[in-house]
C-alpha cells in the first residue's frame, strides 16, 4: 500500500472545497493542497444550485446584517444561532468581492448587481449568475481556477473510505481507486463532501450525494448535530432523470417572481395553509403540496409560471425553460408538474466558525457541516453563502497557523488508527452491482415512506427495522468491494442516525414534522450524536 504526505487534504470538489483550496493556496507557506473527489471535478451538489446566493451588500441601503439575521432566525425555527448568522452575514460583502477575483461573475443590470427576493426573505438580497444557474456558474469558475493552479493537486475518481485517527486526532485519509488503497497523511483534513439526498427515493441531488462525509466523520468519532432535519424542496420537476437519478429542481425563485401553485383542477390552494402563500417557508409549502397530492390522489401538483410573462420568464429562468422543453413543457404556456423532493440537509458535522470539528485536525465546511446557521429549516440561498464564508474563514484560520501545520512526522504503523485497511483487490461476483443497486433502492424507499415529509413513531420504527434488515443482507461493515458498496455502507450508517434522531425528537419543528407530536417545544434544543 502506498503512503503519501500532504500539508492539507480537502475531500470534495463542490464550491466549498474548491474555494477553500484556492484561499489556502494564496498563502505560499501552507504548501501543496491535495483535492480529492470521488467523481469528476465538477460533479457536485453545488453544480445544481439554481436559486442564488444571499449577499448583504454594503451599498444595498434596503438591507442590513440585522434584517438578514432576523429573517434567518425566523426560518430556522429556534435552532439557528445568532452569533453564527451574524458572522456569515457580516462577511458576505467581502467574500462576494473576493469571488470576482476567481472568475465568478454575478448578474448585473446598469452596472450594479441584480438582487432578487425569495420566500421568507423580507428584502431583495439574492445574487444570481447565468439567470438560474448560479451554482453551475460558480462551480465552473472556481474549478477552472483550481485546474490552472500548480499548487493544487487534483485526484479525481478517488473515494475516501476512512479517516486515519488516533487519540481523537485525525492524521490523514485512506483512499480507494481502481481496486487499490492508499494512505495519505496530513495535519489538516477538510471534509467538504456535500449532502445526502440520495438516501431518498426522490431528490434533487445528483447520484454522488450519498452521505459520505457524515459517515466518515461519525466513524472517526466526531460529533454530529441535528441529524433529523432534512429539507424537502416543494417544487422538483415531477419527472425522473434516468441519467442523474434525481429530479430537476424548479427553483424557489420562480415562486419569488410570482408563480402560483395549483391542483389538478387548476385551483390555487396555498392560502389554506399559510397567509404568505407561495412565499411561506419551504417546510410549509412542501407539506401543503404533499397533502394536496394525497387528497387528490395525484403524483404531483402544478406550478403556474405563465403569469410571470414570457419575456421575463425566459430571461430569468433559461435553464428551467430548457429542461422543461426537453420534457415537452413550454413554461410560457403550460403548467409545470412539480412534487416535493429531498433537497438539503440542515444538520451535519458540528463545527465552530473556523470549521473545526470535535476531532483535532479535522475540519468540515459546506452542507456536510453544522455551523448553527440553518437551524431547523434553511432560509433559501443561505447555503451557498455559508459555503464560501466558512471556506474563507477556515482557510484563513489554517493559514494563520501554517507554520505549525506539518505532516505527521511518524506515520502510524500499518493497520493502526483506522477502521479500514486492506490492499486486496476483491473478486466481484457477477451480480454484485445488481445486489448493491437493489439494496440501495430498498433503503431509498423506506427513507422516503417512513422518514420523509411526515413522520411518526410507527413509521420511524418501521424504517429502523428495514435499515437493520438491509444491513444484515449487505453484511459489509468495513472492507467493501467497490465504490458503490462504500457508498451504500455510508448511506446505511447515516440513514440509521437520521432515523434514531427523528425518533428522539418528540416535537414538530421546522422540517422535522411528526404527526404524533404536533407541538413545538417551548425551548429549542440541539440533538447530538457521536460514536463512542
Amino acid at each position: 500500500m502506498n503512503e503519501l504526505q500532504y500539508p492539507t487534504i480537502i475531500i470534495g470538489s463542490g464550491i466549498s472545497g474548491l474555494y477553500t483550496a484556492l484561499k489556502l493556496e494564496q498563502n505560499i507557506t501552507c504548501g501543496k493542497v491535495l483535492l480529492l473527489t470521488k467523481n469528476q471535478l465538477t460533479d457536485s451538489n453545488s453544480y445544481y444550485a439554481q436559486g442564488g446566493m444571499v449577499a448583504v451588500l454594503k451599498d444595498n441601503t434596503n438591507d442590513s446584517v440585522e434584517i438578514h439575521t432576523k429573517d434567518t432566525l425566523i426560518a430556522g425555527a429556534g435552532l439557528s444561532e445568532a452569533e453564527t448568522v451574524e458572522f456569515i452575514s457580516k462577511n458576505s460583502d467581502k467574500v462576494v468581492k473576493d469571488l470576482l477575483n476567481f472568475g465568478v461573475d454575478f448578474d448585473k443590470e446598469n452596472g450594479k448587481f441584480t438582487l432578487t427576493k425569495e420566500a421568507a426573505h423580507s428584502v431583495n438580497r439574492i445574487l444570481h449568475s447565468g439567470g438560474d444557474a448560479t451554482g453551475r456558474e460558480m462551480e465552473i469558475a472556481l474549478a477552472n481556477s483550481v485546474k490552472n493552479n500548480k499548487n493544487i493537486e487534483i485526484q479525481e475518481n478517488t473515494t475516501v473510505v476512512d479517516l486515519i485517527t488516533e487519540n481523537n486526532t485525525c492524521y490523514g485519509v485512506l483512499t480507494y481507486k481502481n481496486g487499490k488503497y492508499e494512505k495519505i497523511y496530513s495535519n489538516a483534513v477538510i471534509i467538504a463532501t456535500g449532502g445526502l439526498g440520495q438516501l431518498y427515493k426522490y431528490t434533487t441531488n445528483p447520484i454522488g450525494a450519498t452521505a459520505d462525509g457524515f459517515a466518515l466523520a461519525y466513524r472517526a468519532g466526531a460529533k454530529l448535530r441535528d441529524m433529523e432535519f432534512v429539507q424537502f424542496h416543494p417544487t422538483a420537476l415531477a419527472i425522473d432523470d434516468p441519467i442523474n437519478h434525481n429530479r430537476f429542481l424548479i427553483s424557489e425563485a420562480v415562486r419569488g417572481e410570482g408563480a402560483k401553485l395549483c391542483n389538478k383542477n387548476g385551483i390555487e390552494y396555498m392560502s389554506k395553509y399559510d397567509p404568505r402563500k407561495e412565499l411561506a417557508p419551504r417546510d410549509i409549502v412542501a407539506r401543503a403540496n404533499f397533502k394536496e397530492m394525497q387528497e387528490n390522489n395525484t403524483p404531483n401538483v402544478y406550478l403556474n409560471a405563465t403569469i410571470i410573462g414570457k419575456e421575463k420568464l425566459l430571461k430569468r429562468f433559461p435553464t428551467i425553460a430548457k429542461k422543461c422543453s426537453e420534457n415537452g413543457i413550454d413554461i410560457t404556456k403550460d403548467y409545470i408538474p412539480v412534487a416535493p423532493a429531498a433537497h438539503y440537509f440542515m444538520g451535519g458535522v458540528e463545527t465552530n466558525l473556523n470549521g473545526e470539528t470535535s476531532v483535532k485536525n479535522l475540519y468540515a465546511i459546506g452542507e456536510v457541516s453544522s455551523t448553527g446557521l440553518h437551524g431547523a429549516n434553511r432560509l433559501a440561498s443561505n447555503s451557498l453563502l455559508e459555503c464560501v464564508v466558512c471556506a474563507y474563514a477556515a482557510a484563513q484560520y489554517l493559514n494563520d497557523f501554517s507554520n505549525e501545520l506539518n505532516p505527521h512526522p511518524n506515520p502510524l504503523p500499518n493497520g493502526e488508527g483506522t477502521n479500514v485497511i486492506s490492499n486486496l483487490i476483491q473478486e466481484l461476483p457477477p451480480n454484485a452491482h445488481n445486489i448493491t443497486n437493489n439494496l440501495k433502492s430498498k433503503l431509498q424507499n423506506t427513507m422516503w415512506e417512513n422518514v420523509g415529509i411526515y413522520r411518526n413513531e410507527t413509521s420511524l420504527q418501521n424504517a429502523l427495522r428495514d435499515i437493520e434488515d438491509i444491513e444484515k443482507e449487505f453484511n459489509k461493515p468495513d472492507v467493501c468491494a467497490n465504490k458503490e458498496e462504500y457508498e451504500l455502507r455510508n448511506m446505511l450508517i447515516v440513514s440509521k442516525i437520521i432515523t434514531k434522531c427523528a425518533l428522539q425528537r418528540k416535537e414538530s419543528r421546522g422540517a422535522h414534522y411528526r404527526t404524533d407530536y404536533l407541538q413545538t417545544d417551548e425551548i429549542a434544543k440541539h440533538s447530538e450524536t457521536q460514536k463512542l
